[in-house]
């Protein structure tokens, strides 16, 4: 059952992108950094910051929200974690909170709650920020080689495109 929700909300979506002629290096960057994005330790921000982060960079907009939303469970699971380190980095007193707290936290009073956690929520934030562009960084370079394979692999199934001109090298053989 996982293997077919993967395949149909992230795999099919990719390959169809790669189908409209999105490059592999976009898909790629698109996919990583809603992935980073998407575990922002800020509930709240992660679509609107995936929104600039495709405008900014000219990524494809679906592709980059859709990994945002797959990875949201991933958010709130590392939400203490992000908290924790940021506590350490900090040296700052340790917040004995948990995600059921934070969520009732939230649900009563959303400006409570920011100001209660603003302190933990900023230095979880820098954790993030120095651990993002490694996280991006390595996703990308394992996805492109995969997603150019895929592409190939692709152009090879269906041929060329139609209306695509045929390269000098192919005529001379023919």
């Amino acid at each position: 059952m996982k293997e077919r929700y993967f395949k149909r909300w992230l795999v099919r979506p990719i390959l169809d992108l790669l189908r409209q002629g999105v490059t592999p290096e976009k898909i790629a960057l698109s996919v990583a950094l809603g992935a980073a994005l998407g575990v922002f330790p800020a509930v709240g921000w992660t679509t609107a910051l995936c929104a600039l982060a495709a405008m900014i960079l000219r990524l494809n907009l679906p592709a980059i929200q859709i990994v945002n939303y797959l990875v949201y469970p991933a958010q709130i699971a590392l939400l203490v974690p992000f908290f924790r380190a940021g506590e350490k980095l900090f040296r700052a007193p340790h917040l004995p909170i948990s995600v059921p707290q934070i969520h009732a936290l939230i649900h009563a009073s959303a400006w409570n709650a920011a100001k209660l956690l603003w302190a933990t929520t900023w230095h979880a934030i820098v954790v993030w920020g120095l651990l993002a562009p490694v996280f991006v960084g390595f996703v990308y370079a394992i996805l492109t080689p995969v997603l150019r394979r895929a592409l190939r692999r692709q152009q090879k199934d269906t041929g060329p495109e139609p209306g695509a001109t045929e390269s000098p090298e192919s005529l001379r053989s023919a």
